[in-house]
């Protein structure tokens, strides 16, 4: 059964397995073009994740370890762990993300319902539907202190 295509922005996911039902496993394909908004860094109170590169490379950051995926590799995210990916290549690139327990593809339909409206994203709304599915937005990075020597 070929399941729909959820559009958040430029990304595309189609779930194959929804595991959020039955608080199991989920497994869906992600789609991230060139260039591409993508969900801003977040932990998970409730997740862990794992994502495996198909095509392309897929720029993967989880706490301090920032890595370039290419097809084959990989890349897992502790539970609480804080991460971000983006698309640094010139083609798109297709990962299939499991969450265990999943979120389930209604978080995307949901986000998509903000990404996608007329305008910039409204922040506030987007934070509401990721705190309402355990994901918890990091705080703004600090820029490191200088100190001036005379």
């Amino acid at each position: 059964m070929r399941r729909e295509i959820v559009r958040v922005g430029q990304m595309e996911i189609r779930y194959l397995v929804d595991g959020a039902q039955e608080g199991g496993l989920g497994l869906f394909e992600l789609k991230v073009p060139v260039g591409a908004h993508v969900p801003p860094p977040h932990s998970h109170s409730s997740n862990e994740e794992c994502v495996y590169v198909l095509e392309g490379v897929l720029r993967y950051s989880v706490d301090d370890e920032t890595r370039d995926l290419k097809p084959g590799e990989w890349m897992s995210t502790p539970r609480g762990s804080v991460h971000h990916f983006s698309n640094p290549g010139d083609e798109t690139t297709r990962a299939l993300v499991m969450l265990t327990p999943d979120i389930g593809e209604q978080f995307f339909r949901d986000v998509g319902v903000v990404a996608n409206a007329d305008g910039p994203p409204d922040r506030a709304k987007l934070v509401e539907v990721m705190t309402r599915y355990g994901l918890v937005p990091a705080p703004p990075k600090q820029a490191p202190h200088m100190e001036t020597v005379s």
